[in-house]
């Protein structure tokens, strides 16, 4: 890799004591792969509205919009809601697709971990985002899928991955996100 690619991450889940955040800084701690990890803070943003475009558009949208175009990649962290995703990450997503024509997520290689206190892993709600990328021209990591059920059984107190396969395989997943990425980012 010519520079260190910046990865947008995205959490799902806006609760203060999200497992998902959890879990996902506890991906990025293990330092896998030579990535720069910025997170994209999605809590406040209004819902989207065609009407506020233009010289009415919400700072916060201007915002994302910036800080996904500014990045090589994006990494979706979700649990999951009603076999979907969270309502605040789908509206992520369609801030940064519009307005029509200036998508901020076309051609950014991506990744989707699903983090649930479940058993299921989230299946549901990793494959209903991949459907949603497919749309919007992001190549998204095929293999590993990475589908986290029992989260509270994979994390420590002070939120470290408790086992040596859990670590084992996130550390496959960020590995092939950063191969994913070389692969696929535009030059």
């Amino acid at each position: 890799m010519s520079a260190v690619p910046t990865v947008a991450v995205l959490i799902g889940s806006l609760r203060k004591e999200s497992n998902t955040r959890k879990f996902t800084r506890a991906v990025i701690a293990l330092n896998a792969a030579p990535l720069n990890f910025q997170f994209v803070e999605i809590g406040d943003l209004p819902v989207y509205n065609p009407d506020l475009e233009g010289e009415n558009a919400p700072p916060s949208w201007l915002e994302l919009r910036r800080q996904i175009s500014a990045a090589d990649a994006v990494l979706f962290a979700t649990p999951e809601y009603n076999r979907s995703v969270p309502g605040c990450l789908k509206n992520a997503i369609d801030v940064g697709s519009r307005p029509f024509g200036s998508n901020a997520w076309d051609a950014k290689p991506a990744a989707v971990l699903s983090v649930v206190t479940g058993n299921i892993g989230g299946f549901g709600a990793n494959q209903h985002l991949r459907q949603s990328m497919v749309f919007l021209n992001v190549p998204t990591m095929q293999q590993p899928e990475a589908y986290i059920g029992g989260v509270a059984n994979h994390l420590d107190a002070e939120g470290k991955l408790l086992n040596e396969s859990t670590r084992d395989l996130m550390a496959k997943f960020v590995r092939s996100f950063a191969a994913w990425i070389e692969a696929n980012r535009k030059r």
